[in-house]
């Protein structure tokens, strides 16, 4: 890890004019955007464009080395961050950026049950791993880091329990006597009054985190914007489900297994619970350089297993090239079980935003750049088609 993080410091060094020794750092040289945070900014499930049960390469947009970040392009840096080629952090434009997020990374540094190493929002370091604020604050010193866009709090909250808690309980009660996952023990626990403000203080934490890294790299606040983004909706309401509630097909066919009731729910309830933590923690940090992204309503239409998309078979499509197939297929990935054992798939890209999800939030953050002058905003969609970037159209207000 520390070498693929010295070839990209190296990368990223440009001289400050004709036969200048300086080296890049704070304001000084390229400018750069920085991502740290969980999988939804990281790039997990960036790999597949669309959804179908047809051949896996229909959909494979980034192919075999989509998550392979280390300085040769080979491998992962840290093994399951699932840093995707198709993550938003590369908005280009003449500006360079650095993916220090982690898939399933909450704010403070663990290892997971599989002996995953997950770099959280603090300054951990031992034995070569490193925290991602650590990461920001030795890159930092030495690029002009402009903007820092922050994802964190989703796994504070267990979100990958929840969803295999729900996916569980449809999958093993009938539609006429539903055992939903919203009122689970194990599910409520996560959002009582004390979980919520214990996850709002820990979140904020990370945020200040990184302004101490920024600060500690030679940063006065004034000199670079932190962009603290929420969650998007995965799923529609219940009426919005294009299969419907009995039968397997919701799950065996459209990868989105769950009560209409725990879908509404979720929208209801948990995404603006989460969301809500998140921006509480970012306003309470007091920081004047801290800017909000609000994305809850930028898939709308464009959902898992929502009514206005489909599969790629059921929409008439060859594949993820086809004209026309970001407008009629999901920018959210099918949740995925034990079916993916000697496949292309992972289960943990399960229900994050694809090829077209993160396109389409990388149009966003770009507009949050906003050509060096950060602003904040609500993401959402804009007209059917592609940008000249090759890009869904988004719109940030």
């Amino acid at each position: 890890m520390r070498a693929a993080f010295a070839a990209l410091v190296v990368v990223g060094a440009v001289g400050v004019s004709a036969g200048a020794a300086q080296a890049d750092g704070p304001g000084v040289g390229t400018p750069w955007v920085a991502t740290l945070g969980d999988s939804y900014i990281s790039g997990e499930a960036g790999r597949w464009a669309g959804n179908t049960n047809g051949s896996s390469a229909n959909h494979d947009a980034g192919g075999a080395r989509t998550y392979f970040d280390n300085a040769t392009r080979t491998a992962e840096a840290i093994v399951r961050c699932h840093r995707s080629t198709a993550a938003e952090a590369h908005i280009g434009g003449g500006v360079n950026s650095v993916n220090l997020a982690c898939s399933g990374a909450r704010t403070a540094t663990f290892t997971d049950s599989d002996g995953n190493f997950k770099p959280g929002l603090d300054f951990y370091n031992s034995g070569g791993n490193e925290g991602q604020a650590l990461r920001l604050q030795r890159f930092a010193a030495a690029n002009n880091v402009k903007l820092v866009a922050i994802s964190i709090g989703g796994n504070n909250f267990n979100f990958a329990s929840i969803i295999q808690t729900c996916l569980t309980d449809w999958l093993t009660s009938p539609w006429w006597a539903q055992n939903h996952c919203n009122d689970d023990a194990s599910v409520t626990a996560n959002f009582t009054p004390a979980n919520v403000t214990a996850q709002t203080t820990a979140i904020r934490t990370a945020i200040l985190n990184v302004r101490s890294a920024m600060s500690t790299a030679g940063y006065a606040d004034g000199d670079y914007r932190i962009v603290v983004q929420d969650y998007e909706s995965p799923v529609p309401n219940g009426a919005g489900f294009r299969y419907g509630e009995s039968g397997l097909t919701r799950q065996n066919t459209g990868g989105c297994g769950m009560w209409n009731a725990d879908a509404n729910w979720a929208n209801a309830t948990a995404l603006p619970t989460i969301s809500a933590a998140v921006h509480n923690a970012a306003t309470g940090t007091g920081l004047t350089n801290v800017l909000h992204m609000y994305l809850s309503r930028a898939f709308d239409g464009r959902r898992l297993c929502e009514n206005t998309v489909g599969l790629l078979e059921e929409r008439g499509l060859a594949n993820w090239r086809a004209a026309g197939a970001v407008d009629n297929t999901e920018w959210v990935n099918a949740i995925r079980t034990l079916t993916t054992i000697g496949s292309d798939y992972y289960i943990q890209e399960s229900l994050h935003p694809n090829w077209w999800g993160q396109l389409a939030l990388r149009n966003c953050l770009r507009q949050a750049y906003n050509a060096g002058a950060p602003r904040g905003g609500t993401c959402t969609r804009g007209a059917n088609g592609l940008t000249g970037a090759g890009e869904p159209v988004m719109t940030l207000r």
